[in-house]
C-alpha cells in the first residue's frame, strides 16, 4: 500500500482549521486497516515534513433513511497529526 491509498484526504472544517492555527495539528482521513507509524511515514513522504505524533480515531457512520427503507454509511478512521513547529502543509492553508 502506498502513501496515495493511505491518505485519503485532508478534512478541512471549522474544528479543524481553529486546531490547525493554535497546534499545528493536521486533520486527515485515513485507509482503516494502517496504524500510526504507517501514517507518519505517508504525511511525511507526502508532504515533506517532520511528524511529531499520530493520534487516530474510528468514527462510525451514521444512519440514513429514505422513506421506509434505512442504511448506514460506512465507518471511517480520523487521524490527527502534530507536527513540528517549523513546518506547515501548504494545501490547508489554501495555495
Amino acid at each position: 500500500m502506498n502513501e496515495y491509498d493511505i491518505v485519503l484526504r485532508p478534512i478541512i472544517t471549522e474544528k479543524s482549521s481553529l486546531v490547525k492555527e493554535s497546534a499545528n495539528h493536521y486533520v486527515f482521513e485515513v485507509h482503516r486497516d494502517v496504524n500510526k507509524i504507517e501514517i507518519k511515514k505517508a504525511i511525511e513522504k507526502l508532504f515533506k515534513v517532520k511528524v511529531i505524533s499520530v493520534k487516530t480515531s474510528v468514527i462510525d457512520g451514521k444512519t440514513r433513511r429514505v422513506g421506509k427503507f434505512s442504511g448506514k454509511k460506512p465507518d471511517w478512521k480520523k487521524a490527527v497529526v502534530k507536527l513540528s513547529p517549523k513546518d506547515k502543509i501548504t494545501i490547508f492553508e489554501g495555495a
